[in-house]
């Protein structure tokens, strides 16, 4: 096949399936065909959308309406507490399974960031429940229906993409073993028009994971960087975000880029989003897949283990240089 007969082609394929949002196009997938005969299809999709897109949209991904809006509503609620309630999470521990981010000056870029974020470990469950706020007392159990919920739609993805990769479908899974989930409840507050020129919600970046799987209220802000541009990702209801993380750029030797994206602040009305990241076991072995390098394909970063990469992560933090925390990484040959 030709390059030009290629690009027909990779042309038919997203024409089949998608969504024009604002100014972008948006790869929306229908998760339901992946338990049925088009599955090699919706697969393909996918694939398609990680290595042009870093990013799609999931439709039918069996999280029930009510679920998504009791979490929504459970978000807006704990930062509605009172300072004092909210301030019992906030800690300068990295290793906290819980903890507060609150809004800060960006002193380098000068501006200021908005958000604030609960971040907490979910999985397993048992393990992290009692560590959670007791207040709003609707939390928990929401956290923990979504969760389980959205840890069924993580499995279901990573088989894809593990396929899409043309590795077997339980390769992903393998190599995080036994991986955690981890939650970030979002609030974006209203900001001033006069504001916003020098007010973030949050600031270009990567996320440091396998995937994020994120979902949203119908406020618009989130923007992804495609072909050069930034692109509004609009609020379609009942569906999920999902986007590739920088370890899935690992896993599959720079075929699947790691989305750059930030948040705009909302001049009318506050903004909820609850995040849910994947991430491996700490003595993980992440590195590209052997069948991914050859001749044509050396690889480009080194083995190393998710440990040594959740130190550098946070040593990227201090340094304002989280766009090169995988460079400690990259192969000599690369």
């Amino acid at each position: 096949m030709s390059a030009m007969e290629s690009q027909l082609a990779d042309d038919e394929l997203a024409a089949s399936w998608g969504a024009d949002i604002s100014d972008g196009f948006i790869p929306l997938i229908d998760m339901e065909e992946l338990q049925g005969p088009r599955r090699s299809e919706i697969v393909q999709q996918i694939g398609h959308a990680c290595q042009h897109y870093s990013f799609f949209l999931v439709k039918n991904h069996g999280i029930s309406e009510t679920n998504m809006n009791n979490i929504l509503g459970t978000t807006s609620e704990f930062f509605k507490l009172p300072e004092h309630e909210k301030l019992k999470f906030c800690t300068n521990d990295p290793n906290k399974s819980i903890k507060l981010f609150m809004g800060f000056k960006d002193e380098i870029q000068n501006v200021f960031i908005a958000r604030e974020a609960l971040r907490f470990s979910t999985y397993p469950l048992e393990d992290y429940v009692n560590e959670w706020p007791a207040n709003p007392p609707s939390l928990r159990k929401d956290v923990m229906e979504y969760c389980t919920s959205v840890k069924r739609v993580e499995f279901a993805l990573l088989e894809a993409m593990s396929e899409s990769l043309g590795l077997e479908k339980d390769y992903i899974d393998k190599m995080l073993y036994n991986h955690g989930q981890k939650i970030s409840m979002n609030y974006y507050p209203i900001c001033q028009e006069q504001d916003l020129e020098f007010t973030r919600g949050v600031r270009p970046h990567t996320d440091p994971t396998i995937i994020t799987i994120l979902l949203q209220d119908n406020v618009p802000g989130f923007k992804v960087l495609n072909n050069g541009k930034w692109v509004d990702v609009g609020h379609i209801p009942n569906t999920l975000v999902v986007h590739v993380g920088d370890l899935l750029q690992v896993i599959s030797n720079y075929r699947y880029k790691s989305l750059h994206h930030q948040v705009f602040l909302n001049c009318e009305r506050e903004r909820v989003s609850v995040a849910s990241y994947c991430y491996p076991s700490s003595n993980a072995i992440v590195g590209p897949a052997m069948e991914l390098i050859d001749n044509d394909h050396p690889a480009i970063y080194r083995n190393f283990t998710y440990t040594e990469f959740y130190e550098e992560m946070w040593r990227a933090v201090v340094q304002h240089a989280t766009d090169k925390r995988l460079d400690t990484f990259k192969s000599s040959v690369a």
